[in-house]
């Protein structure tokens, strides 16, 4: 049996980028995030971005969809916690 270590990898990028998806959707159904800490969000999207531009670099197109896809995520997260917050 040859196993192909980028099947980690792959699952690995595929489950930790899906995981942002049902807090998306809850922020959205909520039309809040009181809970959500805006600075780990920045932090966390200015990590996620270096990690983007350090894919490109390498052309190691996993690293650059994988953090692509979660950049957004993360950024619509945080875009909602300050669009509702600022209806208030």
């Amino acid at each position: 049996m040859n196993f192909n270590i980028d099947y980690i990898g792959f699952a690995a990028a595929t489950l930790t980028t899906c995981s942002f998806v049902p807090q998306v959707l809850m922020v959205w159904r909520q039309r809040g995030a009181p809970g959500i800490s805006t600075g780990m969000y920045l932090t966390f999207i200015i990590g996620i971005a270096l990690w983007f531009f350090y894919g490109l670099a390498l052309g190691a197109w996993p690293i650059v969809l994988a953090n692509g896809v979660t950049l957004l995520l993360a950024m619509s997260i945080l875009g909602m916690k300050w669009y509702f917050e600022s209806r208030k």
